[in-house]
């Protein structure tokens, strides 16, 4: 692998992002969520689940290379 893995987890969130953006908006717009805490909610949900999801990725890695560090020691 030519890459580390902090480029290919940005690379492939700059390609999902864009996804996620038009669920959402799809959601939204749907009709669905009919009150204001409704929308509240689904945005209390879906943002701080994005960023969660994002940061998730580098609390792996970590976990990995710690992992592999034991393994060579």
């Amino acid at each position: 692998m030519n890459y580390s893995f902090k480029t290919l987890w940005n690379a492939m969130f700059l390609a999902v992002g864009p996804v996620w953006f038009v669920l959402v908006w799809m959601i939204w717009s749907s009709g669905q969520l009919k009150t204001a805490e409704d929308h509240t909610l689904f945005l209390g949900l879906v943002i701080p689940g994005f960023i969660l999801i994002y940061l998730s990725g580098f609390l792996i890695q970590k976990r990995h290379a710690k992992k592999i560090q034991g393994q060579h020691s």
